[in-house]
């Protein structure tokens, strides 16, 4: 597990040095895309479903967009264009994670995977729900998740439940035109509900 384990952590640095780079870099696109977000149309319903997309692939501030999704397009159709967005950055993370398995085997014994993959049958599509609205673990677990021997329906379907309170809630935040502190309020709201997964899962895998 110790090399899973690193895996992970090497993971999570490259998605944190991504993030630095693209902060230091200061690329409007990615740093504040609000202009071009600014009208309601077909395009702007693609450009939001897309930068979410590439949010597996780019720090892309998703909160933001879900949030403009929502105003634009109201609470259903909103949520609706977040949550392709977001099953869509989890399926090709998911694959990432499947095309890099073969790879993974050539440095991890049988007996390591097997172990690994009975966890990750045990608490992986749980992890997948919890971490979907938290970032750099998000695109992290759906990677790894697709190492393992889940399958792709199963995987779907916890990134869909993971994904759903999140892009609801700021659909919402859009609708009533929040402030930067009800943004804040509704990323906790999410991160509480995801909590509630986690101890539910809990309650009936122990």
């Amino acid at each position: 597990m110790k090399k899973y384990l690193t895996i992970i952590g090497c993971l999570l640095l490259f998605f944190l040095l991504t993030f630095l780079m693209v902060e230091r870099l200061n690329l409007p696109i990615l740093t504040e895309p609000g202009y071009l977000m600014e009208t309601k149309s077909i395009n702007t319903a693609v450009i939001g479903v897309t930068l979410l997309t590439l949010d597996v692939f780019l720090p892309v501030p998703s909160s933001l967009i879900m949030i403009a999704n929502g105003a634009l397009f109201g609470i259903a159709f909103g949520a609706l264009l977040s949550l392709i967005g977001n099953l869509s950055a989890a399926l090709i993370g998911f694959l990432i994670g499947r095309r890099g398995g073969t790879l993974l085997n050539q440095f991890i014994s049988r007996s390591q995977r097997a172990q690994a993959n009975r966890l990750l049958e045990k608490w992986g599509l749980l992890a997948i729900i919890v971490t979907r609205p938290i970032p750099l673990l998000a695109e992290t677990i759906v990677i790894m998740a697709g190492t393992s021997e889940i399958s792709w329906h199963r995987m779907a379907l916890a990134a869909l439940a993971g994904s759903l309170p999140a892009s609801l809630l700021y659909a919402i935040t859009g609708v009533t035109a929040a402030s930067f502190n009800n943004s804040l309020l509704t990323f906790g709201l999410v991160l509480l509900i995801a909590g509630g997964f986690w101890l539910v899962g809990k309650t009936k895998l122990v």
